[in-house]
Formats: structure tokens, C-alpha cells, sequence
């Protein structure tokens, strides 16, 4: 059996990590899966998933660690008008900052749950908010 659930997510600040494992463990319960895999997927260009231990310091750490490897003052060249999109594109970081994270993850589901390690969480990266985002859970499994 294949199941889709779609869970969307209000962010608040324009960098932003926003814990999901309990979305995740939900769209599980509903689909009545024992054994199978979950993905978790962003279906936008400038969040992304990761996943990592759910602890303030090591949040701050992966913030910090994205903004000095893609600085907001660089001249990035998806930051000037671009015709076809009509307006001028001002988030060439949160692309970037995406592309780093990537846009999914896979975990096994065993006896009718999600299986995480220990200290494991699932957050959803937000790179370019606030805005209304849109996390895809697809759950494959009998």
C-alpha cells in the first residue's frame, strides 16, 4: 500500500528549524502501516529536511554553520530582476542553503513505527520565511 498526507506548516521567522517527527509519527498512524519506509519531503525550493538532535545549541550550530558558508551579502547572480519570473529574486540563499540540507529523508517503519535513533528528530528548514510550507509524507508499506 502506498499512502500520501500533506501537513502545511506556518513559519515565523526567514531562517527557521521547526521540529516534524511528531507529523511524521501522525501521517503514519493514519495510514495504518506496520512495516514499510516514510519519506519526508519538502515540496519547496528554499526549505529543506534534516534531521539531527532536537537540542537549541546544536540548532543554533547548523544556523550558524549555513550562514557562514552561504553569506547573505555575497553577489549572487539569482539576486537581480529575472524577466520570466517578473520580479527581482531576493532569496538566492535560501536555494543554496536547501540545496546543503536537501529536500527529503527515509526512515524505516517496524512494527508500526517510525524508527529514529535515540536522539534523532525530523525538522523542516526554513530558509526563506515566513511563509506557508507544505511537507509530503509518503508511506509505502503493509
Amino acid at each position: 500500500m502506498i499512502f500520501h498526507v500533506f501537513k502545511t506548516i506556518q513559519t515565523e521567522r526567514y531562517n527557521q528549524s521547526i521540529r516534524v517527527t511528531e507529523c511524521a509519527r501522525e501521517a503514519l498512524l493514519g495510514a495504518n502501516v506496520q512495516n514499510g519506509v516514510i519519506y519526508v519531503i519538502t515540496n519547496h525550493t528554499t526549505t529543506g529536511i534534516a534531521v539531527n538532535e532536537h537540542l537549541e545549541c546544536i540548532e543554533s550550530d547548523i544556523q550558524n554553520m549555513l550562514a557562514r558558508l552561504v553569506p547573505e551579502n555575497d553577489p549572487y547572480l539569482h539576486a537581480r530582476m529575472l524577466p520570466t519570473y517578473g520580479q527581482t529574486a531576493g532569496n538566492p540563499t535560501g536555494h543554496l542553503k536547501s540545496h546543503l540540507t536537501g529536500n527529503h529523508c527515509v526512515f524505516p517503519i517496524v512494527d508500526g513505527e517510525v524508527r529514529l535513533g535515540a536522539a534523532q528528530e525530523i525538522f523542516l528548514m526554513e530558509f526563506d520565511g515566513p511563509a506557508r510550507r507544505t511537507i509530503h509524507f509518503t508511506i509505502i508499506g503493509e
